[in-house]
């Protein structure tokens, strides 16, 4: 609570930060983290995961993110789930030039982050060699737990505007690893619980 001292001492700064006194790029750097829309690109068995996160379980819609665009031009944050083949690399990187500005990258899963198990000619060693990623979301395939931690991650860097002003002095994505949520890698016990 302001007391009427601390107002006339400090003027507005003693105000907390609203809708009337808060700085516009605040405002804008909000509404993008709240209104980001995904441009699907599922390649492979991530894509299933990244599905089960839009669908009622998950409920990703509570994110702003309900509507997975085909269209590149409606969208701002690429989801690129699964691995990427050598033919599709240069269709990856015309989808992501469509976008329009600021947009945002997340590999999903590890065949996306660095190619995977699939250390061969024909796969993308990492998605990173032809978009500049933001996130990472580890796990083969990660869950949509892991997928909606990643989302989040992202909003918070978005709303902060450290995204923005990374990409503007180095060029590229945030490179940010998090964390696998699934319970993936975790004994049996813990996954089929205990009686």
């Amino acid at each position: 609570m302001v007391k009427l001292d601390d107002f006339e001492f400090d003027g507005i700064g003693a105000l907390e930060h609203n809708v009337i006194t808060g700085q516009v790029e605040s405002l804008v750097n909000w509404a993008r983290a709240r209104s980001s829309w995904p441009a699907s690109f599922g390649l492979a068995c991530c894509a299933i995961e990244m599905m089960a996160t839009g669908g009622a379980h998950y409920d990703i819609s509570r994110l702003g993110m309900e509507v997975f665009r085909a269209s590149p031009r409606q969208a701002d944050v690429m989801i690129v789930a699964g691995r990427v083949s050598q033919k599709m690399a240069p269709i990856l990187r015309q989808v992501y030039d469509q976008m329009m500005e600021p947009k945002w990258v997340i590999a999903m899963g590890v065949c996306a982050s660095s190619g995977g198990m699939f250390n061969n000619y024909a796969l993308v060693q990492g998605v990173d060699q032809i978009v500049p990623v933001d996130v990472y979301a580890p796990g083969c395939p990660p869950g949509p737990q892991t997928l909606l931690h990643t989302i989040n991650t992202l909003h918070q860097k978005i709303e902060s505007g450290e995204l923005m002003r990374r990409r503007e002095s180095s060029g590229a994505g945030a490179g940010i690893m998090v964390e696998q949520l699934d319970g993936q890698g975790d004994s049996l016990v813990t996954t089929l619980g205990r009686r």
